[in-house]
């Protein structure tokens, strides 16, 4: 493989045809043209493809969208990648339904939903027999009448169980959890049934209620799911909870996501997210909100403890390092789906570029101390030094300043946030307000998390 070894950049250049000699942008060893020189019609075809897919994405983007979520389907990474881009551009993603989800993902009344077939443990012969019963007899009216209607040879116990968990039935009834209680009982109704259907024989329940050879007064599913049994009521499952199964079977927090409802807060304090992290340079200090998904211990050969972190937020997943020292002093916080605030730095390593974790703080735990600024004290040097000495003398020790600082300068109807660096970061949030209102900076304690 032929490896660039320099570039230049030079503008606007002529496109070169491969077997130029010399004049070319690129330079390698032994006098080789650079591998990405391609011919004309090379070119002028990818071009072309470029072209075409900006202007789907232009002009039809929930279609647009919802096929490169299809064509990527099998890249976890890219899937959630893709998902972020949805979000962005207003693109609302909606976790499978019985009654909307077809085979792939499917753009759907300004929304795109998600395919059945992104449901772990969902075979192919189970999606066929759930999407062929719907189309022959229309949608699902309940999980009575899924199980009833449905090849239960085909759609098992399980399946539905993973349906129920990852929301397919979620626009029947809300309650994810009365459905897995209901579902044992349902799914031995729906079996009894479909075996006297087999025989050719009636069920009791049906004779009663008027389903089963019924006279020409009654309709034929009348009082048919009066009679399906139901476990006692029950609360809904917990939020994370729904979450966390969400993620088990489709790979990715869908109905909501722990750090949505902090997105807008946190890009005070981490405007990077991890998709960007790849254009950091060396070295570079930066500050991201995430979940952790999974810490992996390991033992140096000195034997003293670090972690290997699997971290994700709104955009991608990844990984970050967390070395003996810190890991001494941060362990507590790491425990499995805490939302994080990570202070790290980045370090390339085979060609790739590594998260070192400095520090870490669970977001519920992350307060900012607040300085209403006028315009006249964000643009006076003397005002500025002033409120500079200030924080200086709260910031403690080095290293020792944990809460972060933003300025609010409000000008008529607009107001503007400004974060200062972390040198600036206080000690004691109490002090550091008692200080600054002393000196005519207004200021107040603001949670991440509100």
């Amino acid at each position: 493989m032929v490896k660039i070894v320099t570039k230049k950049k030079l503008g606007i250049q002529n496109v070169y045809d491969i077997g130029v000699e010399k004049d070319h942008n690129f330079v390698t060893r032994q006098g080789l043209v650079a591998s990405n020189c391609f011919n004309k019609s090379h070119s002028t075809a990818y071009a072309y493809v470029t072209y075409q897919t900006a202007y789907l994405k232009a002009n039809y983007p929930l279609e647009y969208m919802a096929a490169l979520l299809t064509a990527n389907s099998g890249d976890t990474d890219k899937v959630q990648k893709y998902i972020a881009t949805c979000q962005n551009m207003g693109i609302p993603i909606d976790p499978p339904n019985a009654n909307l989800s077809g085979v792939d993902f499917t753009p759907l009344n300004g929304k795109v939903v998600f395919g059945l077939s992104a449901v772990r443990g969902l075979g192919q012969n189970a999606i066929a027999a759930i999407l062929e019963t719907r189309e022959a007899d229309g949608n699902f009216k309940s999980l009575g009448d899924f199980c009833d209607r449905v090849d239960l040879r085909t759609v098992t116990n399980k399946t539905v169980e993973s349906l129920i968990y990852c929301g397919a039935f979620d626009t029947l009834e809300n309650n994810r959890q009365q459905l897995i209680h209901d579902l044992e009982l349902v799914y031995s109704w729906a079996q009894s049934r479909a075996k006297d259907r087999s025989t050719g024989q009636g069920n009791l329940f049906d004779l009663l209620g008027g389903s089963f050879g019924s006279n020409g007064n009654s309709s034929p599913n009348k009082n048919t799911f009066d009679s399906v049994p139901k476990a006692k009521p029950i609360a809904d499952f917990l939020p994370q909870e729904k979450l966390s199964k969400e993620k088990e079977l489709l790979g990715f927090y869908v109905s909501d996501h722990p750090l949505k409802s902090i997105r807008q807060s946190a890009r005070i304090l981490a405007p990077v997210n991890l998709s960007q992290i790849g254009e950091q340079k060396d070295d570079a200090a930066i500050c991201v909100v995430v979940i952790l998904n999974n810490v992996m211990k390991r033992v140096t050969q000195k034997g003293d403890a670090m972690a290997i972190l699997q971290i994700e937020d709104l955009t991608t997943q990844s990984e970050a390092v967390v070395f003996p020292k810190t890991y001494e002093r941060i362990c507590n916080a790491l425990q499995v789906d805490a939302r994080l605030i990570i202070w790290a730095k980045i370090k390339s390593r085979d060609d790739q570029k590594q998260i070192i974790v400095d520090d870490a703080e669970p977001v519920e735990q992350v307060q900012m101390v607040m300085v209403e600024l006028t315009p006249e004290q964000a643009t006076t040097l003397e005002e500025r030094d002033r409120l500079r000495n200030i924080l200086v003398s709260q910031s403690g020790e080095k290293d020792k300043g944990k809460v972060p600082v933003i300025g609010v300068i409000q000008a008529g109807g607009s107001r503007q946030l400004v974060r200062f660096g972390k040198q600036f970061w206080v000690h004691d949030s109490i002090n550091a307000i008692n200080a600054l209102q002393n000196a005519n900076f207004p200021a107040r304690i603001q949670p991440l998390t509100n």
